[in-house]
């Protein structure tokens, strides 16, 4: 990847890091701070927080990441084949995602393992935590779409 990709996927990562941490703007949920760093709607990635919302599911940014990667790079076509694109850009996101997210002491990416190591799931040191996530995967997307071709755009975050 050249330097000026380098650039934007650093961009991408400090936007979704700023919209996660919630301390410059209102605090949006891991799923929607991914949706709207690439300029998606956000309702449906609602359903994302905490893991889908009981903490039993995987990660929401980690699955926001390839729902992104999916209304992106997918068939429009419902009966459409798997796109070439899309299979590239998933494999190369999750060996990122595999490679770097930090995971503390958890075995695995299911939310409730990850922010379990928390006594208190308000502290600053989780939100910190799952903040590195979010910021992390929005880089590790932007990256895969580059990677493909596509142009990712860093809108300004509304204020």
């Amino acid at each position: 990847m050249d330097e000026a990709s380098r650039d934007v996927a650093r961009r991408v990562r400090e936007k979704a890091r700023t919209l996660y941490f919630g301390k410059e703007v209102p605090h949006r949920s891991c799923g929607i701070a991914l949706a709207e760093c690439f300029g998606l709607p956000t309702r449906p990635y609602q359903s994302l927080r905490k893991g889908g919302v009981t903490g039993e599911g995987t990660c929401g940014a980690v699955v926001a990441g390839q729902l992104v990667l999916g209304e992106l790079l997918g068939d429009p076509d419902p009966t459409g084949p798997l796109t070439p694109a899309l299979r590239s850009a998933m494999e190369s996101y999750l060996a990122k995602v595999r490679a770097r997210i930090r995971r503390g002491g958890s075995a695995t990416l299911v939310c409730n393992d990850l922010t379990g190591q928390f006594p208190v799931f308000q502290s600053e040191e989780r939100l910190g935590f799952c903040t590195d996530i979010v910021a992390t995967v929005a880089e590790a997307v932007a990256e895969a779409l580059l990677e493909q071709g596509l142009p990712v755009a860093v809108a300004p975050i509304a204020r």
